[in-house]
């Protein structure tokens, strides 16, 4: 279920970026083209339904999660028939199409997975979905730019949209998880999630501080990344060197990192793992300055990726595992909807601007920038520090 989740995300930013980068699109507009990724901020406004409404013959969590896939897959395929010179509009349309369905698969695995589990495995599951993730996001970056310098872009789409309908025989097969009770109405499906939240958090200030948590943990790694392949191309990389390097790689320090958090996790608990991740995070990112002073080096981007993906994969396992762990099985679909729309806040609407940022300030500034924006983050730990123990 990561896999699945983590292939089509990439098709709509690192893959759809180097498309319309090599194909002469601005700066600014690959900057902003992250904006197609709102419905994963949004998906919450919809989660409610499929707490709601389902196939009762299929269950709850596979009926949205079969009709999410194969909608999926048709998506992707009409995003590979566009042309960005031809059909810039089209591009964006379809890929908004694309992180729709995206989203709404994304809401049924979260709450799948927190309901399959018991609250002391949420730390495991947290840590093979996050490799399944990032496996998938390997094939679809990776892998994707790699087929595009052999064949062409429109190809990898029709590739990734043919690997994500393999999924579908997985969605059949998996057994459908202990029902903790649906809503009964609508107007429960909204207001009952929201309210369960602040009431067990007790009040409105404790539970917006945790909503804000999860927005700026991993704000400053995302300002990085997000414009991390425009700046590889930039310093005179190819397609297949940042496929070969830093997607494939990169892979064993990502999933190294992953277990190192799940491993922390476990023996230490949660603070003292989001302290580490949070603090390397914030380190890894000064790493692409070396990037930007040096020649170009494929020594050089090796340790810098390798270094961001054993931090990010950190990050990704813990913050994960907390979110996990403050939702209620009542309300899963709802409540991790939200919780994981606000994760993915940074990702999509806070580094759209960053294209403008990079023009403005030039790279070194704006990656320095980047690694200041993770103290925040890492102070709120230690402040709410006993409450996070508790957790």
């Amino acid at each position: 279920m990561g896999f699945a989740s983590g292939l089509p995300l990439l098709l709509t930013l690192t893959v759809l970026q180097a498309w319309l980068t090599q194909s002469d699109i601005s700066l600014v507009t690959v900057g902003m083209i992250g904006l197609v990724g709102l419905p994963y901020n949004f998906k919450f406004l919809w989660a409610p339904l499929l707490d709601r409404f389902y196939f009762v013959t299929l269950g709850r969590r596979k009926s949205w999660l079969l009709i999410s896939q194969i909608l999926l897959s048709l998506s992707i395929v009409f995003m590979g028939m566009q042309e960005p010179l031809e059909s810039l509009n089209l591009i964006v349309v379809s890929a908004i199409i694309i992180t729709f369905f995206s989203a709404t698969q994304d809401i049924v695995v979260d709450a799948y997975r927190r309901e399959s589990l018991k609250d002391q495995e949420q730390g495991i599951g947290a840590m093979m979905y996050t490799y399944g993730y990032r496996l998938g996001m390997l094939l679809a970056s990776g892998g994707g730019l790699i087929l595009a310098d052999l064949y062409s872009f429109s190809m990898v789409y029709y590739f990734m949209a043919s690997v994500m309908l393999l999924t579908v025989i997985v969605s059949f097969i998996i057994p459908e998880p202990e029902d903790y009770g649906s809503p009964t109405s609508l107007k429960d499906a909204f207001v009952m999630p929201v309210s369960d939240f602040v009431e067990r958090y007790q009040g409105v200030y404790p539970a917006l501080l945790v909503l804000f948590f999860i927005v700026i943990y991993k704000l400053g790694d995302n300002f990085a990344s997000h414009m991390s392949i425009p700046f590889y191309l930039d310093r005179g990389y190819s397609n297949a060197e940042i496929g070969a390097v830093v997607k494939v790689f990169g892979l064993a320090p990502l999933l190294f990192g992953i277990f190192i958090g799940g491993i922390i996790n476990l023996r230490y608990g949660l603070f003292y793992s989001l302290v580490l991740a949070g603090v390397l995070q914030g380190l890894s990112t000064f790493g692409f300055i070396l990037i930007d002073l040096f020649d170009k080096n494929l020594s050089i981007l090796a340790t810098v990726i390798s270094f961001e993906n054993l931090s990010g994969g950190m990050g990704t396992s813990c913050l994960l595992a907390f979110m996990a762990l403050i939702t209620n099985k009542q309300f899963t679909a709802t409540q991790f909807a939200l919780l994981s729309a606000l994760a993915a806040l940074p990702r999509v609407i806070l580094t759209a601007p960053t294209g403008w940022l990079v023009e403005l300030m030039d790279w070194t500034p704006f990656f320095m920038m980047s690694g200041l924006i993770a103290i925040p983050g890492i102070l709120l730990i230690f402040y709410k520090r006993d409450w996070i123990n508790e957790r």
